[in-house]
């Protein structure tokens, strides 16, 4: 009997997401643990194993299809000469938009009459792109096979066909946000740029923000860094200084664990493990992957941890549980040369803390001027859970740290 394949519940608050992209093709053998499609969420795009074994004989929901509900058929997979014909009509049914692509289970290849040529498919292979894009590009006459995408796994979209036009579609039933230019694109909003926005903006209008800002004198952590990274020159390991920052707040949220907590309505919570989401930049929009248990690894254990987790990020593998949760955000612009911003705190969390660049700045020692790199931080607070006192402490104990970096080095804190 052929095996229907449905979309998973790929986490326990996910309900619908975006069928990205197909790694098989019809009429490929697909063996149980094969990653058979990315799926993009609210978060991230997430690869989704097949649990049986077959040939892919349909696809009833393609790449680029969006708000796909959890347990919805998205396929059939088929065993040796099975067919698509052996499911009841009800069972092989597809969505209208669907592409459902029977395969002769005998050969593993497509039946010639079954196979409608798209703008998508070349000669070459393969070449993904979203229906909207597809439709644009047909009515143009744009061949797909020559676009870079700019899409997940280089899908092209429909801003990248528009580019090769040289001219923007206006945006159906919105009025354009300026007088069109020739140079104009409109680059669709992915679903975590659209969660992201509205996160965002509830907490901005929810979350009684106040600031708190520090300098750090980072002249002694910068040469324990340099001497740590010339001792670990042939392990391929290599600290910064943001590493360095997070193992700090770490040690800082276990000195003042109230820090390290959220609001509800109904109580405050305070975590007891000290789990730092730590913001990553990606095509898709920020993601915010999780160090957990902070405090107790070492300086290089996170050095390699976050290391691990940024590259996932940028490449859309990460698992749900990788970035569903975590007490408390850094995000550090200091790479850009910003020198001090106030961030947005990540709900349900209760704190983010910005970090600005290390600069040589003028500072007074003993009445006395002298040069020094500092670093700026600045941490959002939510007055509702955390209070200006807690804040204060925390940045204490932070700058406590990073002005005594040795300490980040202990294997056993104390």
């Amino acid at each position: 009997m052929p095996t229907q394949i449905r979309l998973p519940a790929i986490a326990s608050d996910f309900e619908a997401g975006t069928i990205a992209y197909w790694h098989k093709s019809v009429g490929d053998t697909v063996e149980a643990g094969d990653v058979l499609i990315d799926v993009e969420t609210d978060k991230a795009v997430v690869e989704v194993e097949a649990t049986d074994s077959g040939i892919l004989g349909a696809i009833h929901v393609p790449d680029g299809t969006e708000d796909v509900a959890v347990n919805t058929v998205i396929g059939v997979l088929l065993a040796d000469g099975e067919s698509v014909d052996d499911l009841g009509a009800a069972d092989t049914a597809a969505p209208a938009e669907s592409t459902v692509l029977p395969v002769d289970a005998e050969t593993s290849t497509p039946p010639a009459a079954a196979v409608t040529e798209a703008p998508s498919e070349s000669k070459a292979g393969r070449v993904f792109a979203s229906p909207l894009a597809r439709r644009i590009a047909a009515e143009h006459g744009i061949d797909l096979s020559g676009l870079k995408g700019r899409g997940p796994k280089g899908r092209i979209l429909k801003a990248d066909v528009e580019t090769r036009i040289g001219t923007s579609a206006p945006v159906a039933s919105k009025p354009p946000l300026a007088p069109p230019s020739r140079d104009d694109i409109d680059i669709p909003n992915n679903n975590v740029r659209k969660v992201i926005a509205r996160r965002l903006t509830a907490a901005k209008q929810e979350i009684p923000h106040f600031y708190l800002t520090v300098d750090c004198e980072i002249d002694a952590l910068l040469d324990v860094r340099r001497q740590v990274n010339v001792h670990l020159a042939d392990s391929g390991i290599k600290v910064s200084v943001n590493d360095c920052v997070i193992k700090a707040v770490a040690l800082a949220l276990r000195d003042v664990p109230a820090a390290n907590a959220s609001w509800s309505e109904d109580a405050i919570r305070q975590y007891g493990a000290v789990d730092i989401s730590v913001a990553v930049a990606t095509d898709n929009g920020l993601i915010t992957p999780i160090v957990r248990n902070a405090d107790q690894k070492s300086l290089t254990d996170v050095s390699i941890e976050i290391r691990d987790l940024a590259k996932r990020a940028m490449d859309g593998k990460l698992k749900p549980d990788e970035f569903k949760g975590g007490g408390f955000s850094v995000s550090n612009l200091g790479m850009y040369g910003i020198k001090e911003f106030s961030a947005i705190i990540n709900p349900p969390q209760s704190c983010i803390l910005a970090v600005g660049a290390g600069e040589q700045r003028a500072v007074v020692r003993d009445g006395e001027l002298a040069i020094a790199t500092v670093m700026t931080c600045t941490l959002s607070v939510d007055h509702r859970s955390v209070d200006g006192a807690v804040g204060a402490e925390f940045l204490a104990a932070f700058k406590r740290y990073i002005q005594s970096p040795a300490v980040l080095l202990l294997d056993r804190q104390v």
